[in-house]
C-alpha cells in the first residue's frame, strides 16, 4: 500500500491566501505518520483530503495508484471524540460498520471481540456508552475502527479532549495496539512529545499557508518511553521549531491587520 499525495493545495472560496499550498509525501505500508505544526496550518484539512471528505483545489491524492474521489471504507476516521451511538452497546458500536460491510453475525461477533480484548475492554462489550469513562470510549472508537481493517487509519487529535493521566495511558495502549498490528496511520497531533512517541517520521507544518517545512524520521527502538535523554532532546528541539513557526505566524497576523 502506499498514499501519494502530489503537490496538494487547497483554497477556500472564503480565504484571502491558501490554506494548503504543494503538500508532496508519499506514506508507504506499516507506516506511522504524525503532523505536527501552529493551529491554522491545514493539518485536519489534509486529513479531510485524504479521507475524501474534503476537495482538492490544486494537486492530485492517490492510495495505491487509485486517485481518492471521497470517502471509502479503505480510510477510516478517528476524531477527536469518540461519537459512538449511545443507544448501542460496546460491542454492538464496533459491530456496526462490520453490518453495513456485510459480515455475518459470527463474523462480526468474533471481530468484535478480539478488538475489544486488543483495547482490553471485552468485559465491558454490554455496558454503554453513558457508563464508560473518556478513555474508555475512545477504545471503543479504536476498537471499531480497527475491526474494518482499511488499508490506513486517519487520526484527528484523538486524546484532544483526555485528560493527561487518560491520555499517556492510552498512548501506551495505542502503541502496544500498533506494534501488534503494524496498521498504517496518519495521526494528527498539537503535542510534540506524542509525535516522537508515535511516529516513524514526523512531519512539521508551517502556517499562512500550510506547507511541509521539514521531516523528521523517528529512529528510536519501541517501546518508547519519555522519560529517555535522546527522547526529552529531540522534544526540546521539536518544541523550539514549531515555537518559531508560531511566532512568525502571529507577527504575520499583525503584518494584516
Amino acid at each position: 500500500m502506499s498514499l501519494v499525495l502530489d503537490s496538494v493545495t487547497k483554497r477556500f472560496a472564503s480565504a484571502s491566501r491558501d490554506t494548503l499550498q504543494g503538500i508532496t509525501l508519499t506514506i508507504e505500508e506499516g507506516e506511522f505518520i504524525c503532523v505536527i505544526g501552529p493551529s491554522g496550518c491545514g493539518k485536519t484539512t489534509l486529513l479531510n483530503i485524504i479521507a475524501g471528505l474534503e476537495s482538492l483545489s490544486e494537486g492530485a491524492v492517490t492510495l495505491d495508484g487509485v486517485p481518492i474521489a471521497g470517502a471509502g471504507p479503505d480510510r477510516i476516521v478517528m476524531f477527536q471524540e469518540a461519537a459512538l451511538f449511545p443507544w448501542l452497546t460496546v460491542v454492538e458500536n464496533v459491530k456496526f460498520g462490520l453490518r453495513l460491510a456485510g459480515k455475518t453475525r459470527a463474523q462480526q461477533e468474533e471481530t468484535a471481540l478480539r478488538w475489544l480484548r486488543m483495547v482490553q475492554l471485552a468485559h465491558y462489550r454490554d455496558y454503554r456508552p453513558h457508563q464508560l469513562s473518556g478513555g474508555m470510549k475512545q477504545r471503543v472508537a479504536l476498537a471499531r475502527a480497527l475491526a474494518l481493517d482499511s488499508k490506513i487509519l486517519l487520526m484527528d487529535e484523538p486524546f484532544a479532549a483526555i485528560d493527561k493521566q487518560t491520555r499517556n495511558k492510552l498512548r501506551e495502549e495505542i502503541q502496544d495496539v500498533w506494534m501488534q498490528t503494524r496498521k498504517t496511520v496518519f495521526f494528527i497531533t498539537h503535542s510534540v512529545e506524542e509525535a516522537i512517541f508515535f511516529a516513524d517520521r514526523v512531519v512539521m507544518m508551517s502556517a499562512n499557508p500550510g506547507r511541509i517545512k521539514k521531516e523528521f524520521k523517528i529512529s528510536f527502538p519501541r517501546p518508547r518511553h519519555i522519560e529517555a535523554p535522546d527522547f526529552i532532546a529531540l522534544r526540546a528541539d521539536l518544541l523550539g521549531k514549531i515555537r518559531a513557526e508560531v511566532d512568525k505566524s502571529v507577527a504575520q497576523e499583525y503584518r494584516n491587520d
